[in-house]
């Protein structure tokens, strides 16, 4: 084990990649000699050259159509949004062409691309570079969808991503770039799209985090453990799409009580389609009304407090919890 950021650790993951595997490749705005505007590609191009890490001009829309029509030739690229705000220029590319190919085709097309970068809020960046886009690219067939919240999970998730035929769209989180946490140095080290994760047992309570939400809601667990004596299990999705519902049904059989804590806004989110779910398959377990957190319903703000009054947090977290559990 080594102890990585998430940065460091979707960097392991890119370069094992590149030298397994000739046909991946990776392509964005300042991926190569600037070594990323988040570093995530840092030193890759110094060591692999102009053609494995290329710098594009700033037309997303442009070097995506580039990814698809590769990756339909033969080719496994790897296409960087500097954030995926700037991913709504290329969405024709992604939705239109990427998510169908294979299904218009007959099966002759397979488009083995991952679209990656920066998703949700940063620091202040304001309200065109603070969106949560999960929910809108999880609503198309053909694209799968998947949000890392540690070191470890970056590295196996993007890992599987590259490896699979399939078009995915891997939103990081760009407040979560520093967050270190152990990961396993093993070459073969993949952790398989679909499959959520436990990372935290309990027995009263389920919370459904992802991403930025996942730290937040083990800081509430421990803090409502220690304050009121609830046991809260923490569930990661990891994949948006395919979603392992069957995890979240299990655990909600077992604690009788659901907390969906998400960055996206509310309407028609994952929170949403997951409430949908555990109401169909598991409502007569459910002791009390499932309790969402979302982002506001309002652009992102740019001052500093009013960001932090839109956005989920822990004291957020412990009262949902404390509502579910009639505390």
């Amino acid at each position: 084990m080594a102890v990585l950021t998430i940065r460091d650790a979707l960097n392991q993951a890119l370069r094992e990649e590149i030298l397994r595997d000739e046909n991946v490749f990776i392509m964005g705005e300042e991926v190569a000699e600037y070594d990323g505007a988040y570093k995530v590609t840092r030193g890759l191009w110094k060591e692999f050259g102009d053609k494995r890490v290329i710098d594009s001009p700033i037309t997303e829309l442009g070097f995506a159509a580039l990814g698809v029509g590769a990756a339909m030739a033969g080719l496994r690229p790897v296409i960087e949004f500097m954030t995926w705000n700037f991913s709504i220029l290329a969405s024709d590319q992604i939705i239109n062409h990427a998510a169908k190919m294979l299904y218009m085709s007959g099966g002759q097309f397979k488009v083995p691309i991952v679209f990656r970068g920066p998703n949700g809020s940063a620091f202040q960046v304001s309200s065109q570079h603070s969106q949560a886009l999960e929910a809108f690219y999880a609503n198309f067939p053909g694209l799968k969808v998947v949000m890392p919240s540690t070191p470890a999970d970056a590295k196996g998730l993007l890992k599987s991503a590259i490896r699979d035929d399939n078009p995915i769209v891997f939103l990081e989180q760009e407040r979560m770039y520093g967050n270190k946490g152990e990961v396993p140095e093993d070459e073969d080290f993949l952790i398989p799209l679909g499959v959520a994760d436990i990372k935290r047992e309990g027995t009263d309570c389920t919370i459904v985090a992802r991403s930025m939400t996942v730290p937040l809601a083990l800081q509430a667990a421990e803090r409502i453990q220690t304050e009121y004596g609830v046991s809260v299990e923490v569930i990661d999705p990891r994949t948006i799409k395919p979603l392992d519902i069957d995890t979240i049904i299990d655990s909600v059989k077992k604690t009788n009580r659901l907390v969906i804590a998400e960055e996206s806004h509310a309407f028609a989110s994952v929170g949403a389609e997951i409430t949908y779910q555990v109401m169909d398959h598991a409502f007569d377990y459910l002791d009390a009304p499932v309790k969402r957190l979302s982002c506001a319903e309002a652009p992102m703000p740019y001052a500093k407090n009013l960001e932090a009054l839109a956005l989920p947090d822990v004291d957020k977290i412990v009262a949902a919890v404390k509502d579910v559990c009639y505390l």
